[in-house]
């Protein structure tokens, strides 16, 4: 694996991915009984924005740094930035949180997650990261194949993150498609959120399309474009998939994704889009 995460912290796609997080856990939160969180792809857990691979890229400064500047209205976008401060108390936005330490954060005391990680390094910052918290276990392990292995977990409610690298574009649209199918068939009730990048429009709408043949209960989409389709070698935009979403997130999280495409679209260009599947409830075959 060649991906790093460490040169996209913070960008668009963190922005969009973080805030529907966690606006998914709050909505999950609103009951009393416990959750299980499983992050399939979970990084490192903290990226280091004025470190060498962050200032190289760049990408936090058109994203999560924009954001901050600009006061957003919405009440998920300044719940996101305020996770996002009590991570950093400083304010530098020198430290940003992956996926991992951000759900730390909004766990309760009898919520449970499990981590996992492939790349050893990666797996070990992770572990670093998130200490010797009771609640968190992190495993070394392809998160798909855990799958099998962690659910269906014993509270009964919680969610699923899947957020792969995408290194082979198709090829892992496709697993990502196989691992849905996996879940709801061992854990029928989790919610599931799936992030993915808009390079190519026609591996998105086919994606989608495979999606709704899902047998979840409902299912909807949240992508935010920060530029026009002008090239499919260059990420223009993403999409969070959901699938089993708590009750009237879509209308909570709406404005938000309006505003982001405001503030961090391009030239005009941007534009926020929540749309709900059709699903016939077939299966996929894994």
């Amino acid at each position: 694996m060649n991906y790093r995460h460490a040169f996209h912290a913070g960008n668009h796609a963190d922005v969009l991915k973080h805030s529907l997080l966690l606006a998914l856990v709050a909505s999950l939160k609103r009951k009393p009984s416990p959750i299980f969180v499983l992050d399939t792809h979970a990084g490192r857990g903290a990226y280091n924005l004025s470190g060498d691979e962050a200032t190289r890229s760049g990408e936090a400064l058109a994203g999560v740094n924009r954001l901050q500047a600009a006061s957003p209205k919405s009440v998920v976008l300044r719940e996101y930035l305020k996770a996002l401060a009590d991570f950093d108390p400083q304010a530098s936005m020198r430290r940003y949180p992956g996926s991992p330490c951000l759900l730390q954060m909004a766990l309760g005391t009898d919520d449970r997650m499990a981590c996992c990680e492939l790349h050893p390094e990666e797996a070990a910052v992770l572990k670093a990261s998130l200490g010797r918290d009771p609640r968190i276990a992190v495993h070394q392990r392809d998160g798909y194949e855990a799958i099998r292995a962690l659910l269906p977990p014993s509270q009964g409610r919680g969610l699923v993150l899947i957020d792969p690298p995408y290194e082979a574009r198709e090829a892992e649209f496709d697993r990502a498609l196989a691992a849905l199918d996996q879940v709801l068939s061992r854990w029928s009730t989790a919610c599931i959120a799936v992030w993915y990048p808009i390079k190519d429009r026609a591996v998105v709408r086919r994606f989608l399309r495979a999606a709704s043949a899902l047998p979840a209960k409902s299912a909807w989409d949240a992508s935010l474009m920060v530029r026009a389709d002008s090239s499919v070698l260059r990420m223009n935009g993403s999409g969070m998939l959901v699938l089993n979403p708590p009750w009237q997130l879509d209308e909570t999280f709406q404005p938000a994704l309006i505003e982001l495409a405001t503030l961090l679209g391009e030239g005009g260009a941007g534009r926020g889009e929540l749309t709900w599947l059709r699903l016939d409830g077939r299966r996929v075959e894994a």
